[in-house]
């Protein structure tokens, strides 16, 4: 199979086991920690095909963390190798959070009973039908998806981003 530029089939993303590929990419991007510095790297970034999904921030003293996830991963990466902010990528789970009086309880209940650690996590600006959803940086992608999918949590791809709720 070729899989130049110029082909006109579309690629599946669907792994060697019959899987959609799980993950949502995230970007790490490393930032001054002064006053300006997140408006700067926001207004780069944040544009018609380029929406927001995710943000998190960690500082110290010396400099700040954006953890960032878009609802165009590609056309956010070009940009960020264009602007010469120093950044790095990662998959992680994004899970759509089941109704029920604790849901986040629940998802964090099956990534125990599946011995998966989670490192971090944070709030997704997306909703489905009127859920929301979370973003998880975990131990191991492939099990924690199957974890979840087994307990009947929906799993986010790329894909899903772009069909979530309008309003929040």
């Amino acid at each position: 199979m070729s899989m130049g530029f110029d082909d006109q089939d579309v690629v599946s993303a669907e792994t060697m086991h019959g899987h959609d590929w799980p993950c949502l990419r995230q970007f790490c991007v490393f930032l001054e920690n002064r006053v300006g510095r997140l408006n700067e790297l926001m207004r780069l970034l944040e544009s018609a095909d380029t929406r927001v999904i995710a943000v998190s921030l960690v500082d110290s003293v010396d400099f700040a963390m954006a953890r960032l996830m878009f609802s165009n991963a590609e056309r956010a990466r070009e940009k960020l190798e264009l602007s010469g902010f120093a950044f790095s990528e990662s998959d992680v789970i994004g899970v759509l959070l089941p109704d029920g009086d604790k849901p986040m309880s629940s998802v964090c209940t099956e990534l125990v009973k599946a011995e998966i650690n989670i490192h971090h996590a944070y709030p997704l600006l997306f909703r489905k039908n009127g859920m929301g959803a979370v973003a998880l940086f975990v131990d191991d992608n492939d099990r924690a998806a199957q974890a979840l999918r087994a307990a009947g949590m929906e799993i986010l791809t790329d894909g899903s981003l772009l069909d979530d709720d309008e309003s929040f």
